[in-house]
């Protein structure tokens, strides 16, 4: 079902080389860029009415408006199971706890006497966020954006979520009792690059945005990259992935379950095994199948996922070739199922996020670890980070000198901007001051 990787006997190649020979789903952005943009264009012309002709086209819904009215939010929270409210409920708890002690404080340094430089830290304005609507339901997805835009002080945040034909035109109940439970009172029955779009113009019903961000599909990710320049975005999230580096020490029922986890997701879903132990692949492969019929969604995600060219046991000599590997891969999710785990997460570079030891699944992640979900994928970890604070929070610098101060540095900037042929820079600061050159 799952194909392998021989990496074994040779030096492994370095960068590029290296990630050539690791699995990874086709994700094509920007084939779909093109099909995205005449639909973006028509949402900037003519607003609801594009959105409302988008739902009817693809979700099979009739609808009269897009925002979702404050009625239909309060009675899906009144309406949501208690033991899934609960469950949200401690999913955000423990998301405040981490993101509050992510904020940023300003701070002050006095670069000479006289003159300082002082950062603060400022969140934008106004946020879209998108929470998916496809194969599955994803109220855990509100928590995650939600969460670390409210702590970083956003004061106008609105979400969008598809419109769902079997729940009269709304988004899934779950993800409006989600929205109640955060104070997100400004929700809008809208999905995919439509739904970006909306964010990036405005409408007549909904404010443009500053910032878009949120997981969803290829046509999601295609208008984040769209827009991106005229608004913020997170990332352009495609397939979900997981990677478990493991040695013999792993319980191969744990590293099975952790691969169908991330499986069950999308026939896209990535799910890769790095291990020097033969045994433990081999035990992994057997263990799969029992697994696999204990558990739902087999043949239309499953399967597809484990079987198809993104997933794969990779075989290597050893821990430390593992681990070129797996920064090589740069997952979303990576799980260190090793001797010492902790210490060789440590030595990780590149991962969206690592899971250490046989304790801490995705799954925790996912839901209630406090961690955020949000997570860079398609080997995106080497240069970017998954969702916090800090996404939605801008560093500005105030620049405060004396007459004193700036005085004794006006000679290094005339030389710099000579130097670079823009006199009149200089100029700026001789015209403070009767100056000359020093030594003259």
């Amino acid at each position: 079902m799952i194909s392998r990787i021989d990496l074994r006997g040779d030096a492994l190649p370095e960068g590029a080389a290296l990630r050539d020979l690791l699995p990874r789903a086709e994700f094509d952005v920007e084939a779909a860029l093109e099909k995205v943009r005449p639909i973006c264009e028509d949402v900037r012309h003519r607003g609801t009415a594009a959105l409302i002709d988008y739902a009817e086209r693809f979700d099979g819904v009739a609808l009269e408006r897009i925002r979702v009215p404050a009625a239909a939010l309060t009675a899906a929270l009144k309406a949501l199971d208690p033991g899934v409210r609960a469950a949200l409920e401690e999913s955000v708890r423990r998301a405040r706890i981490v993101h509050r002690a992510q904020r940023r404080t300003g701070h002050t340094t006095q670069v000479v006497p006289g003159g300082t430089v002082t950062e603060k830290w400022v969140p934008v304005e106004r946020v879209g966020l998108y929470a998916p609507g496809g194969r599955s339901v994803y109220p855990s997805s509100v928590i995650m954006n939600a969460v670390p835009a409210q702590e970083a002080g956003v004061p106008s945040i609105a979400l969008a979520s598809p419109p769902q034909k079997e729940h009269g035109g709304l988004p899934h109940p779950t993800i409006l009792a989600a929205c109640a439970l955060l104070g997100v009172d400004e929700v809008y029955a809208a999905g995919g690059a439509q739904a970006v779009a909306m964010f990036a113009y405005g409408t007549g019903e909904c404010a443009p945005a500053n910032m878009v961000t949120g997981p969803g599909n290829i046509w999601v990710a295609a208008a984040k990259r769209y827009f991106t320049g005229r608004i913020g975005i997170d990332t352009e999230a495609g397939p979900t992935e997981i990677a478990v580096l493991a040695d013999d020490t792993a319980d191969p029922v744990h590293v099975a379950a952790d691969l169908i986890s991330q499986a069950e997701h999308d026939p896209l879903a990535a799910a890769v095994l790095v291990t020097d132990s033969l045994r433990l692949a081999d035990a992994v492969e057997k263990e799969l199948e029992p697994q696999l019929a204990a558990t739902r969604h087999v043949d239309d995600r499953i399967v597809p996922a484990l079987s198809g060219r993104q997933s794969a046991i990779v075989l290597v000599d050893g821990v430390e070739e593992g681990l070129k590997v797996v920064d090589a891969y740069g997952a979303e999710h990576l799980e260190i199922q090793t001797a010492d785990a902790a210490a060789v997460a440590a030595r990780v570079r590149n991962a969206g996020a690592i899971f250490v030891g046989p304790w801490s699944p995705v799954s925790l992640g996912d839901y209630a670890a406090g961690s955020n979900h949000v997570l860079p994928t398609g080997g995106c970890a080497c240069h970017s980070s998954g969702l916090s604070v800090q996404s939605f929070l801008r560093g500005i610098h105030i620049v405060d000198y004396t007459r004193d101060a700036l005085a004794e540095v006006t000679h290094h900037v005339v030389t710099l901007a000579e130097a670079e042929d823009l006199p009149a820079h200089g100029a700026a600061l001789k015209a403070r001051f009767d100056w000359k050159v020093p030594g003259q």
